[in-house]
């Protein structure tokens, strides 16, 4: 016989997951354990006819089972005559991972997701099978209970398109209503009372875990309801039910928060489960011996799965001072962009948190002269760097404040600071899950040479060991994301990357330039007289390492140069153009490997989108317009469709931007593989018309760049600038040479293009012999000969430019200076007239031998003598 089984202490999503079963497996039986939840059993009473199931005392005598699918749980039930060891064939199919101990041989089915019964639907749906109305609510019923009503936190998409898919296949919301919303009987009223009594909170590394206990003498079925019932009352992270009745100890568990082991937690007991909900009996112990041992067991167990240490922002944090004034608060939190302070007290102690919201109060009051003290929010609010992030919320709700200074040590000092904009991004998932950290670190290994991974661990030991921290950076980490070739080595520091830098040489050798200034240090490895350790003159280094303090900026107008300080990873991030540039990885060794996304970068690489950090970027600085087009073509990516907005708003801006900075961001996209392809981005964003009226990217822009990749020419910017320029006008030309601060030698090659251009009509005559063309072309810099042969649109003309580059450029003459001094000929501007004359005739066809042209040049010296003054 072939059978569908699930777990004893039945709920809605078990047996709706029988159900679902049978629907894909009607071959197989689903048989209901003994013991039934009591809205199940009552639901059950009622529907009987219209359902499937047999009980198992319904089942024929001595009952030889072949094949079993286990719903809802991976443990079988006891159910007599069954044998797992004889069965042909088991199939778990369950909404949590497979559990390790599971049989090889056995199949398995499942993901984590809210109800199990979303997984049946899924099948039924996919296949098209019937459901009947009555059908269709017990599934819905076992969907929202065991997800709170689609509520709970591990409810997933799934569920809720089972849940509407049940809806528009006949499933009844007031059924489902009425069997979740089942009415306590007195036994269960007088317990929960009691439960209620004795219900107590503890703190578990951060965490909420109440604990209530209760005695009967009476059984007392489904406590899980009281579970709920309690639950919906306190909002725990964690909740369990200790029960003493009927000799044992009943346990039910529930947890909102992965970081509470419930399925885990019971199983010392004897028990399982699952991550959010489990249960055990307890034999031969006393009540409070159960308590005790489940305490010990929640403190050695939790830990927070992401904790303030994984969020906050280090480094230098601003503070205020409570006798400071409000308008000095204000004037500060303008200029930094920050929400809040920390308000310090002389022995820098954290004594209260002033918001923006504060601060905006008391202007509108004006009471910009009055002191922070009185209306900042008073008391030590505080987080240490390991507690949970379910104690932030708490505090942010508490104190109604939207930052949380992180302190550490004896007397505690701040080392860091967390916001609500850091807990937002855990809406996406835990930022550093295991995995991805493994990840990163195998691309780590993969794209960076080992000499070179190892000095920077070292580095990053260096930093650690005076209080700092290193992280990777920037285009770094993207490439790195993207699987792309990684190129600089972008270390930034969380400290003070000089004395870092002074540290590694006095360490291992080598020589640094800094840059006080701007907290920059340059360590070459290999320039140093003294003798270096082998750590910095292994095989596969780079010459230099660039160390660069984390700091942050702030414009005082709109395209003026940013003003720089020191500051937090965070804020150093925060000052960079886009998101997908905002990538950090720590190196520290604790957080090897950990990616910091503060920002949503990883997730706008993973939807291939280029997006502004904040509504101001292209106002503070319009070259990153620029930037933006050339990222997104140079990566395949889309704009993000507000930065486009944004970019187009920004266009007039770019007026007010020195030709300097401009012509660099070109010179940028001209470095590019194939800089045409953002720069006709750029011209249909009108980019290029606010840089100059007359810049355009048309057709045949776009074929010189490519003659000029495919020529023997260099493809650098000059070249490609000078391309792009062929077409204007004298006018246009030198209003875009002052627009963009060319170079003298950009110029003159701009102007050397357009008079060869003009040239063409005496170049292209037909009766210009070669010699004459030899002659009109000789005193012209070749490389804006190439070039024009590569953008003229006269086929005549690329013709002969080609021609005289080709063919007669390259034609020496056998005869020289030396011949015509061996000649008695006094030097002077003669030499030259009389080669130029040899040349001429070789060109021409007049001579074509060494004898020939040696005899011609005694012959023209000869006539010299006679007529010196010819």
């Amino acid at each position: 016989m072939n059978v569908i089984l699930t777990h004893e202490h039945t709920d809605f999503d078990a047996v709706a997951s029988l159900l679902g079963a049978h629907k894909l497996f009607p071959d197989y039986q689903p048989v209901l354990p003994r013991q039934l939840n009591r809205n199940v059993r009552d639901f059950l009473t009622l529907h009987w006819d219209a359902l499937p199931f047999k009980r198992q005392d319904e089942l024929p005598p001595r009952t030889e089972f072949e094949r079993v699918v286990l719903v809802e749980t991976q443990s079988f039930p006891n159910l007599k005559g069954l044998e797992p060891e004889r069965l042909r064939d088991v199939f778990v199919i369950d909404h949590h991972e497979r559990r390790e101990d599971l049989p090889p041989t056995w199949r398995f089915e499942g993901k984590s997701m809210g109800a199990c019964t979303a997984i049946f639907v899924g099948h039924i749906a996919e296949r098209h099978l019937a459901l009947s109305a009555v059908e269709a609510t017990l599934l819905l019923l076992g969907i929202y209970e065991d997800t709170g009503s689609l509520t709970y936190a591990g409810t997933t998409p799934v569920d809720l398109h089972a849940a509407a898919w049940l809806l528009e296949h006949g499933a009844n919301l007031d059924v489902v209503r009425d069997y979740l919303n089942h009415p306590l009987s007195d036994a269960q009223r007088a317990l929960y009372e009691q439960l209620l009594d004795n219900a107590t909170f503890y703190d578990v590394n951060g965490y909420q875990v109440l604990i209530a206990t209760a005695r009967t003498d009476n059984y007392v079925e489904e406590i899980s309801t009281l579970a709920h019932s309690l639950r919906e009352l306190y909002d725990p992270d964690a909740l369990f039910l200790l029960v003493e009745m009927a000799g044992h100890i009943q346990i039910v568990a529930r947890a909102t928060t992965d970081a509470v082991p419930v399925g885990q937690l019971m199983e010392h007991f004897g028990g399982g489960g699952h991550d959010r909900a489990a249960a055990a009996f307890a034999e031969g112990q006393a009540l409070e011996e159960v308590r005790d041992t489940l305490l010990d067991l929640l403190r050695r167990e939790v830990r927070p799965a992401v904790r303030v240490v994984d969020l906050m922002s280090r480094g230098q944090i601003r503070t205020l001072q409570p006798t400071e004034t409000i308008g000095a608060a204000a004037a500060l939190m303008r200029r930094w962009g920050h929400e809040g302070f920390p308000v310090i007290d002389r022995q820098g102690q954290v004594v209260g948190v002033l918001t923006r919201r504060d601060v905006d109060r008391a202007m509108q009051h004006k009471l910009g002269g009055a002191p922070v003290a009185d209306f900042m929010h008073k008391g030590a609010i505080t987080v240490t760097p390991q507690a949970g992030i379910e104690q932030v919320q708490r505090i942010m709700t508490e104190h109604m404040v939207g930052q949380v200074p992180v302190v550490e040590g004896q007397p505690p000092e701040i080392v860091g600071i967390i916001t609500r904009t850091d807990l937002l991004k855990l809406w996406g998932g835990a930022p550093t899950a295991g995995e991805q950290r493994a990840e990163i670190i195998r691309r780590l290994e993969a794209a960076v040479s080992p000499a070179t991974l190892r000095l920077v661990r070292a580095i990053a030991e260096e930093a650690n060991a005076m209080g700092a921290s290193l992280y990777f950076v920037g285009g770094f980490v993207r490439d790195l994301l993207l699987g792309q070739p990684v190129k600089d080595l972008d270390l930034v520091v969380e400290g003070d990357a000089v004395a870092l830098a002074q540290g590694l040489v006095a360490r291992y050798g080598g020589r640094i330039v800094t840059h006080r200034r701007f907290g920059t240090a340059k360590w070459f490895l290999n320039e140093d007289e003294r003798p270096r350790d082998s750590l910095i003159t292994a095989p596969g280094l780079p010459d230099h390492i660039d160390l660069v303090t984390a700091r942050t900026e702030f414009y005082e107008h709109p395209t003026a140069l940013p003003e720089v300080e020191e500051s937090s990873i965070k804020l150093d991030l925060h000052r960079r153009d886009f998101t997908i540039n905002t990538l950090a990885i720590a190196l520290d060794e604790d957080r090897f490997g950990q990616l910091l996304d503060f920002y949503g970068g990883a997730r706008d690489l993973a939807e291939r989108r280029v997006r502004v950090l904040h509504q101001l970027s292209f106002v503070d600085d319009p070259t990153r317009i620029l930037r933006a087009v050339r990222f997104a073509e140079r990566l395949g990516f889309e704009l993000e469709s507000r930065t486009r907005e944004l970019l187009v708003n920004s266009l007039e801006l770019l007026e007010r931007v020195s030709g300097d900075r401009i012509r660099h961001e070109l010179d940028q996209i001209f470095a590019e593989p194939e800089p045409e392809c953002a720069l006709q981005r750029l011209d249909q964003l009108g980019v290029l018309a606010a840089i100059d009226p007359a810049l355009h990217v048309d057709a045949a822009v776009v074929e010189r760049f490519r003659r000029l990749r495919a020529s023997s020419l260099p493809p650098d910017p000059e070249a490609y600038l000078a391309l792009l320029a062929y077409d204007l006008s004298p006018i246009e030309r030198e209003r875009l040479a002052e627009r963009l601060m060319l170079v003298r030698d950009t110029r003159v090659l701009l102007r050397t293009m357009a008079a060869l251009r003009e040239a063409a009509p005496h170049l292209t005559q037909p009766e210009l012999g070669r010699s004459a063309l030899d002659h009109a072309l000789s005193e012209v810099e070749p490389r804006a000969i190439e070039l024009v042969a590569l953008a003229t649109h006269n086929p005549r003309l690329r013709e002969r430019l080609r021609f005289y580059l080709d063919e007669l450029r390259p034609l020496t003459l056998t005869v020289s200076g030396h011949d015509l001094r061996a000649l008695g000929l006094p030097p002077g501007p003669v030499y030259g007239e009389i080669l130029n004359a040899v040349r001429a005739a070789r060109l021409d066809g007049l001579v074509s031998t060494p004898e020939e042209e040696r005899e011609l040049l005694a012959g023209l010296v000869a006539v010299r003598r006679r007529h010196p003054q010819a």
